[in-house]
């Protein structure tokens, strides 16, 4: 069950570097970020299909979209200087709280 994680964070880790290069991508005008972002995003899924035999798709995809999304919002305000509200705040730590939740009371 740990590999599953394992491979689930990965994905994670994938998609996340995938999306914060999209910026800088620039519209899909440099070529170096819009390959490095195509193979993250490829990886992330691949991952993903080794996670889904094993784990539900509907905690899988709660997880992985859940983490990436609150990390992207950490990754936008340390690279990009992107500011946000304290609801808003309040609410990513809301989802890891619902993520941690989901995956602790999944029957295995």
């Amino acid at each position: 069950m740990a590999k599953t994680y394992i491979f689930l964070f990965g994905a994670i880790f994938c998609e996340v570097a995938g999306t914060m290069l999209l910026p800088v991508s620039k519209n899909f005008t440099k070529l170096i970020p819009t390959l490095s972002l195509a193979i993250f995003y490829l990886v992330a899924f691949y991952l993903l299909t080794f996670v889904v035999n094993k784990l539900p798709i509907a905690i899988v995809y709660a997880t992985w979209s859940g983490l990436g999304i609150f990390t992207i919002a950490l990754l936008g305000y340390i690279f990009f200087k992107q500011t946000l509200s304290w609801q808003a705040i309040l609410g990513l730590f809301l989802i890891v709280i619902g993520v941690i939740l989901v995956n602790a009371y999944t029957v295995k």
